[in-house]
């Protein structure tokens, strides 16, 4: 029987420069030194440090499973270590998303957010890693949804045999801490009738019905709802397999060419529209935005990230694809920059800033307070 391997991404905003803006090279750094520790040691397979604004991510191969307390210490330790740098710096947010007083075994439930999947590799197996920054979970519904439920999108749906056999869609009510599982096409109409309320409902994984496993999954980790107040937003990670069966690169890339709202930008408060980039180019420098979105490929090899470096190279040391680089998104990039400029002209006023019941932290409560008896009912 073939072992199965797992991908793990892991994700924390543990301080940055000058603001929400991006993570100091020391700790990115740091990172890099535990993963290869966590690889001498026999935990890792792999491991890829990146970024995407001010939020580090951890990209990790292994054979341990899902929820693995090995590979979540390791992360633990890594995004723990970096925020004691920051706050040595004196960097803004030092530590924010370190919820928990010590690891208990798991990160969830401890800030950092996480997605992962394991399965058995392919002859080929293409790996492609969404990272979003200055949004929430419910961000790739909109994207998903066209790449596994839209014909128009992904022509796979109607000439791939394995493809056309459908998807299964893990549905988390965030708010409620449930779930369902709903068939595509058959539930097709159904699954957007919840995804469309993306203050409650966000895709968790998505699966092939043709049994080829896992072909998406999304960090659903809601930062306010953990630790019961606004300490930052969620800027959640997806992680796709293409190709064969599956939704191919395009086809995955494809949606982004769409300018999308999502909600999370500038205090958590606000709708912008997402902007494609590459990492080199995910710092927020318009508003705290506008909200980026970064996408790197690999190809898996017996468990290795494989890139653009050598064959023999050491592990961690990879040049990934950076799909959203390139100037055909340019176009893109200008009406992100047009939109968000359109929306923030609302100022305090809807639609610019989520509704009351949606806003992370408000002084409305209190201003209502202030306000006791000098309502007046109308005769």
């Amino acid at each position: 029987m073939t072992k199965k391997v797992t991908i793990s991404v892991i994700k924390a905003d543990v301080g940055s420069v000058c603001g929400h803006t991006r993570p100091h090279p020391s700790m990115m750094d740091k990172c890099r030194e535990i993963l290869a520790d966590g690889v001498k040691q026999g935990t890792l397979v792999d491991f890829y440090v990146t970024r995407v604004g001010d939020d580090i991510n951890l990209f990790m191969s292994h054979y341990k499973g899902e929820n693995s307390k090995d590979v979540h210490g390791l992360a633990w330790n890594a995004f723990t270590e970096a925020a004691a740098l920051a706050k040595k710096m004196h960097l803004y947010g030092a530590g924010q998303d370190i919820l928990a007083d010590a690891f208990s075994g798991n990160i969830r439930g401890a800030g950092p957010g996480s997605a992962e999947m394991e399965f058995e590799e392919r002859k080929t197996e293409p790996i492609m890693f969404f990272m979003a920054d200055k949004t929430e979970p419910s961000a790739y519904s909109l994207p998903l949804s066209r790449i596994f439920l839209d014909p128009f999108t992904t022509t796979g749906l109607v000439i791939d045999a394995r493809a056309k056999q459908g998807f299964d869609v893990e549905i988390q009510d965030v708010k409620d801490n449930k779930r369902v599982i709903m068939s595509s096409p058959e539930e097709t109409l159904s699954i957007l009738s919840l995804l469309g309320d993306t203050s409650r409902y966000a895709i968790k994984k998505i699966s092939s019905r043709a049994g080829l496993g896992t072909a998406a999954v999304v960090s659903t980790d809601k930062l306010n709802l953990t630790a019961g107040k606004y300490i930052g937003k969620d800027d959640p990670v997806c992680v796709v397999r293409a190709q064969s069966g599956l939704p191919s690169v395009g086809e995955y890339l494809q949606p982004f060419m769409n300018t999308m709202l999502v909600a999370g930008w500038m205090r958590g408060s606000h709708y912008g529209a997402f902007y494609p980039c590459g990492v080199d180019n995910s710092d927020p420098t318009y508003f705290d935005g506008p909200p980026r979105i970064c996408c790197l490929g690999f190809q898996l090899r017996d468990g290795h990230f494989q890139g653009l470096e050598p064959i023999d190279a050491k592990p961690g040391d990879h040049k990934p694809m950076d799909f959203f680089s390139g100037s055909e998104w340019d176009y893109v990039r200008q009406n992100s920059v047009k939109v968000s400029k359109m929306m923030r002209g609302h100022g305090p006023f809807m639609p610019a800033i989520l509704g009351a019941e949606e806003m992370e932290y408000t002084s409305r409560p209190e201003v209502l307070k202030q306000l006791t008896g000098r309502f007046e009912k109308n005769e």
